[in-house]
């Protein structure tokens, strides 16, 4: 083995006769013999990246380039966000169970709280927190990179975002308030007067949601370019990690799906400034002709589902890799199936782009053109199904840790079937015509969108906390918080199934007239009650975090027994650089646990195969 191998791999040339292991194609069956250069990796076609450290407060946290600092601000500002996004829920919720009992609260503020609520929550808060916080943290830690291929770059994407977020926020300023046009923003009552911020209030929507696609465009080509870049010698994209390949194949469907958006977000502001009419039909208002005329609403809607559709994979990808790798770690279990988990993340992602329209069956579509969505609807439940059975047969026979992290792992497993069945409902055309617009969607969507990837969310702050802290949140608290969450979701939306079948309709501010509605009072206030309990639980984390940072037990440098690259950093919490003098180098994938004939019931992706005698692991 020559020198500059040795030089650049930090490991140790040995000769054949100190070589007590089976190479890779004899542990696999696939050949025989013993190779004295069996360790080796094909060196780095690219050059060592070159960081610049900051010096300085300032340049640490407002003009940094490191994507881990990045990754942090991104979470925060997204929780910022998610903080108003539920309060925006408790005064919703507080109108609706306890109809009056909150003066303030108008039809017009309740329409506006729906709105901002849907936007937040859904593109401001889930989207950013998965991409930007998590994609930015791990991406480089996973793949073996220095950083980010393009760290300013990296830094320019966050402030776009941070940007975005304080205009949407100065809509609760200006006059008339945010707009209240539903989160789908469907004209033509977007923009005409009688709709609560029709004026200023629509206008800055619009200008954050254009100016939070210019931000992610920067950060998605980063995470691009980096996976396909800048990874670690060894690291073949079928040794990364299921969550690299969740938040790669969510980054692509972004850059395709988000032009959309943006495109029909710049049309939405010329028809409202300049008085277009992409979208705004010919419009009788009072007797008067308005200017508008020859526009089309419905192209609005397919612009935006085009987006919105694959938006719901988005933050489901990310989702299902991060949770496949904690069930790995958390069950000592290789992944079952690997290769399918990452077609069926791929597959999903493809067949995204095919079913938007299922959410357009009430505009009066052709009824050959709501088969075809009906059809791809049901197909992309193959995928679906397809990863929770690989979830299922990795827990079976797994030596599960039953901690914080693995609750979360199985509360999201539960949620996310019962969320994915109420879907392949309202995927057929004559369930979802009856059930469309009523609380059986709003139940439905929160329980596949909202709850399931919290669900992950969760359970990835606990297990990747001592990473970025150095300390270990406590383990009783944590259990706390996830039993009151996990009750207390399915408290607020199991009954709203209910109410959808009795025909109770959605964003309606006040509905208890109606006498076929009156069952519904009684389970609107228990709805309600349950939703201020959950919410209020999310304290749960915040006093476990500071107590932690407070009086935390110091983590080890690989507490959980991880293979991933992540917890082989030079230093705990990862200092700029991640890696050190020498980046690792990959000789497998990261799910080899309990492996027959191996001393731990581990081997790190950096364990040569001279390392692993006599073992039975995977050729990967």
């Amino acid at each position: 083995m020559s020198d500059e191998y040795e030089n650049k791999s930090g490991y140790q040339a040995q000769s054949s006769e100190t070589i007590q292991a089976q190479s890779s194609e004899a542990i696999t069956g696939s050949g025989s013999g013993i190779s004295p250069d069996m360790d080796y990796v094909r060196p780095s076609e690219l050059p060592e990246q070159d960081l610049y450290h900051p010096h300085s407060f300032i340049e640490k946290w407002v003009f940094c380039q490191d994507a881990k600092v990045i990754g942090v601000q991104y979470f925060l500002t997204a929780v910022f966000t998610g903080v108003v996004g539920l309060i925006l829920s408790w005064l919703m919720r507080l109108q609706l169970g306890f109809p009056g009992v909150a003066g303030f609260i108008t039809a017009e503020h309740y329409y506006q709280f729906v709105t901002m609520h849907g936007m937040i929550m859904v593109v401001y808060f889930l989207t950013a927190l998965f991409l930007g916080g998590f994609g930015n943290y791990l991406i480089p830690l996973m793949v073996g990179a220095r950083d980010m291929v393009f760290p300013y770059v990296n830094m320019l994407s966050f402030w776009m975002f941070f940007v975005a977020v304080v205009v949407l926020m100065a809509s609760f300023f200006v006059p008339g308030g945010p707009t209240g046009a539903g989160w789908t923003l469907y004209p033509p009552q977007t923009i005409l007067e009688g709709t609560p911020g029709h004026g200023w209030g629509i206008l800055l929507m619009l200008i954050s949601l254009s100016l939070f696609v210019i931000g992610f465009t920067m950060g998605g080509l980063n995470y691009m370019i980096t996976i396909l870049q800048a990874r670690t010698r060894g690291m073949t994209l079928m040794r990364m990690p299921l969550t690299v390949w969740g938040i790669f194949t969510a980054t692509v469907l972004a850059m395709l799906a988000f032009p959309a958006l943006l495109v029909s977000s710049i049309m939405m502001t010329l028809d409202k400034i300049l008085g277009t009419s992409f979208f705004m039909p010919t419009i009788l208002k009072a007797g008067e002709v308005l200017e508008y005329g020859g526009g089309s609403p419905i192209l609005f809607q397919h612009l935006f589902w085009f987006f919105g559709h694959p938006e719901v994979y988005i933050v489901a990808l990310p989702a299902f890799g991060i949770v496949s790798d904690l069930i790995s770690v958390h069950a000592r279990k290789n992944i079952f199936g690997y290769r399918m988990m990452v077609w069926a993340i791929v597959g999903i992602g493809a067949l995204s782009f095919f079913v938007w329209a299922h959410h357009m069956y009430v505009s009066g579509m052709n009824p050959w053109f709501g088969f075809f969505f009906a059809s791809t609807t049901l197909i992309i439940a193959v995928p679906t199904a397809m990863k929770v059975y690989n979830w299922i047969l990795t827990l079976w026979r797994g030596n599960i840790r039953i901690n914080t992290v693995m609750l979360w792992c199985l509360g999201f497993i539960v949620t996310f079937v019962n969320g994915g069945i109420t879907g392949i409902f309202l995927g057929n055309v004559s369930v979802d015509v009856p059930l469309s617009d009523t609380y059986f969607v709003v139940a439905h969507f929160h329980m596949v969108m909202g709850i399931a990837p919290l669900m992950v969310i969760m359970g990835a702050i606990y297990h990747w906390f001592p990473l970025v802290a150095g300390k270990m949140l406590d383990e009783k608290l944590g259990k706390w918080h996830f039993w009151i969450t996990f009750l207390g979701a399915y408290s607020i939306y199991f009954p709203m199934h209910y109410l959808g079948f009795i025909g109770v309709p959605r964003r309606y501010y006040e509905m208890y007239d109606s006498p076929y509605m009156t069952s519904g009072v009684g389970l609107n206030e228990f709805i309600s009650t349950a939703a201020f309990i959950v919410g209020a639980a999310q304290l749960f984390l915040v006093f476990n975090i500071i107590k932690t940072m407070k009086t935390g037990k110091k983590a080890e440098q690989n507490p959980w027994k991880a293979n991933s690259l992540e917890w082989y950093t030079s230093t705990v919490p990862p200092e700029h650089g991640n890696f050190g003098d020498r980046l690792p180098v990959v000789h497998r994938w990261p799910y080899d646990y309990n492996v027959p004939g191996a001393e731990e019931d581990y081997l790190p992706q950096t364990a040569a195969p001279s390392e692993v005698a006599h073992t039975e692991v995977e050729k990967t």
